[in-house]
């Protein structure tokens, strides 16, 4: 079978929405050229969209027109290495998710142990977030509500009243191991998300796990978080403006 024709047919088997490269093939060296030619066919049909270089995506049809893939198919390829989590999807695209935000954005930021340059994908602008914990798949939840602490100043179409209630709510539904699994990662972020993380421990009446953040904050530093006194009564006590 050609190759045109092998593409043609994997290609019908994707889902709409799903992002696909070269390496998707598996094709030889000396077929390559072949593969792109048939790539670059079905993309000026329409039945394919190119997203970036050497990467399409399969549109899924809209009522005006075709959808753009979700931020998890534009960036998978980064987010794993040999099938272990090296990275996940944090900010503007998880404030969205958490209920933080109504606001979408075309820049797709990502949790990550190493300093990365920003990446172009088409529409998408990729900007990378320093993690100082391991990323495993049973914490990138915790993380993610950890960087919607850390950046809550910066969640668009909101307050930080209304996101810390609502971090706040996020965090109760946790089972109260993952409460202390939450406590130990935010031990290794800034100082104003420890504490802002111990004043929602303490409201959620887990004194002793709140009071470990507590003991890691410098006495003499203030942190500026325009926050009310109704949503943390103590605040003067976690150095909270």
């Amino acid at each position: 079978m050609k190759v045109a024709d092998n593409v043609r047919n994997k290609i019908e088997k994707f889902p709409e929405g799903y992002v696909f490269g070269y390496d998707d093939f598996q094709v030889e060296p000396e077929k390559e050229s072949a593969l792109k030619i048939a790539l670059f066919r079905l993309t000026k049909a329409g039945t394919i969209e190119r997203l970036s270089k050497g990467r399409f995506y399969k549109p899924k049809k809209g009522i005006i027109k075709n959808l753009r893939p979700d931020e998890y198919e534009v960036v998978k390829d980064l987010l794993f290495e040999n099938r272990k989590p090296v990275g996940y999807i944090t900010g503007l695209g998880i404030f969205n998710k958490l209920g933080l935000t109504t606001q979408l954005s075309n820049i797709i930021q990502i949790g990550s142990n190493f300093d990365k340059k920003q990446i172009q994908r088409g529409k998408y602008k990729i900007k990378f977030i320093r993690q100082w914990n391991p990323i495993t798949r049973n914490n990138i939840y915790l993380l993610q509500l950890l960087d919607s602490i850390r950046f809550i100043k910066n969640i668009p179409d909101t307050t930080i009243n209304q996101s810390f209630k609502r971090l706040t709510w996020l965090v109760s539904e946790l089972e109260e191991e993952k409460e202390k699994q939450l406590t130990d990662l935010a031990l290794n972020y800034p100082a104003s998300t420890r504490a802002l993380t111990g004043a929602m421990l303490k409201n959620l009446g887990y004194s002793n796990i709140a009071n470990r953040l507590l003991k890691s904050l410098n006495p003499t530093t203030w942190y500026d978080i325009d926050i009310s006194e109704k949503i943390i009564p103590d605040k003067q006590k976690w150095k909270i403006k």
